[in-house]
């Protein structure tokens, strides 16, 4: 099947005379007829459900979905963006571990490596991604367990080299997760280019209408853990905290979400809310239709902005002019996203300014959905962040992240230009 047709029909497949839609699981728990058959469930040693903590069939369906629309093998439902990428990560790299990344992520993924987990023993170094192979290589150790990037940056929109950061990578022997939020399975598929793992915020576009939060772990089942067993003693010895279960033998390609279900959503319980799964489903059914309107809407926005005398610059690299148009040409022939940054000239109070006579388009901490939104980031998302920091995620202080929506873009534009005035 084609995107369009896995969007739809893909995930739930009702029997005859089941519902044709999805149906909400809203459960804590489920039945079972015999203590042997429940026991079974507990030791991994059958398939099915015994508690919405781990897993639901509404969950469930959706992951297999989103599976399948990335070309995956397996993959798991979060209860957020956030909640995702932890699990990924942590899921292989725990205490004395050591993750390359590149430093043009989202604020919070980076305050998650560069804080959190750093608390949590886990040790982070940040690199350009556009640097050479050279340099990027010097920045593994040999406690490194995985590599991770963005498609698309948020909120600087450079686009990853997935082919060359999976190639360095793999020379290393880890794994590279790739968040592919922005540009969603419609517009790139990053295991198609060598990407072992993909997370998403399905807060943003999957669900695309700011409805519920969430995030999604798929596993594209290539990376052979046995061959590093070394490097991923949690996949490849024994579990003692289920009967010594090596999930990399029993699994196969199944041992890293099995485990992240198993392990970490057992013990760590960011499950989403059936109800919530339930509303992302919705969203994605609609996700190929919108993500064009979304990308035909913002180059009609850029193209405005970058002619305007008050803007400084303009990132997106639907502009053919953009740094990164040729990047994106490769990776996401159909488009990038709705999202694009942009700087106004002179300093913040120029950016607040505008931003504060804006009437249609809202100024919110969120991004990709309908409604267009904009966000200051040196304000808002990144204010944790000191300047040096600020430099090395590549975000400039007078940089403004806008979100174009599904809105005519003829309105958008006038609402902007009125703004401008001040």
């Amino acid at each position: 099947m084609e995107l369009e047709t896995k969007a739809i029909h893909e995930g739930w497949k009702p029997g005859n005379g089941e519902p044709r839609q999805l149906p909400i699981y809203e459960s804590t728990t489920f039945k079972y007829d015999s203590s042997e058959e429940m026991g079974m469930l507990f030791d991994l040693e059958k398939d099915g459900y015994f508690y919405s903590r781990l897993q639901n069939p509404t969950n469930d369906a959706v992951a297999a979905k989103l599976t399948s629309m990335e070309g995956g093998y397996a993959g798991m439902l979060t209860s957020s963006g956030q909640a995702a990428n932890f699990f990924a990560i942590f899921n292989i790299c725990e205490a004395g571990g050591h993750v390359v990344a590149s430093g043009n992520i989202y604020g919070g993924s980076y305050n998650l490596l560069s804080v959190t987990m750093k608390k949590m023993g886990v040790d982070v170094t940040f690199i350009n991604q556009d640097a050479s192979v050279e340099e990027i290589n010097a920045a593994f150790k040999e406690n490194t367990k995985c590599m991770f990037g963005e498609t698309l940056s948020n909120p600087t929109m450079e686009v990853l080299d997935i082919e060359k950061f999976a190639s360095i990578a793999h020379a290393h022997g880890v794994p590279l997760i790739v968040d592919n939020t922005f540009a969603t399975p419609a517009n790139c598929q990053p295991i198609k280019w060598g990407a072992d793992i993909v997370t998403h915020s399905t807060t943003k576009y999957l669900d695309g209408h700011a409805s519920g939060v969430g995030g999604a772990i798929i596993d594209s089942g290539n990376f052979d853990w046995m061959s590093h067993a070394e490097k991923f003693p949690g996949l490849t010895t024994p579990d003692d905290s289920y009967h010594g279960i090596t999930y990399a033998k029993r699994f196969g390609k199944a041992a890293y979400i099995t485990k992240a279900t198993a392990q970490l959503m057992r013990d760590l319980g960011s499950i989403p809310s059936p109800f919530n799964s339930y509303l992302l489903n919705i969203g994605i059914e609609s996700l190929p239709a919108r993500m064009r309107v979304h990308c035909e809407n913002a180059l009609k926005v850029a193209t405005y902005l970058k002619n305007h005398p008050k803007v400084a610059w303009i990132h997106y690299p639907g502009l053919e002019d953009d740094k990164y148009h040729e990047a994106a040409k490769k990776y996401m022939p159909h488009g990038t996203c709705g999202v694009m940054c942009f700087g106004l000239k002179g300093d913040k109070k120029e950016a607040v300014t505008f931003m504060d006579h804006l009437q249609l388009i809202n100024i919110v901490t969120h991004v990709a959905d309908a409604k267009t939104c904009i966000l200051h980031p040196a304000s808002h998302t990144h204010r944790q962040m000191t300047d040096e920091q600020l430099k090395e995620a590549g975000v400039d202080p007078t940089l403004i992240r806008l979100s174009i929506g599904l809105e005519n873009p003829e309105d958008l534009i006038k609402d902007i230009e009125e703004a401008l005035k001040y």
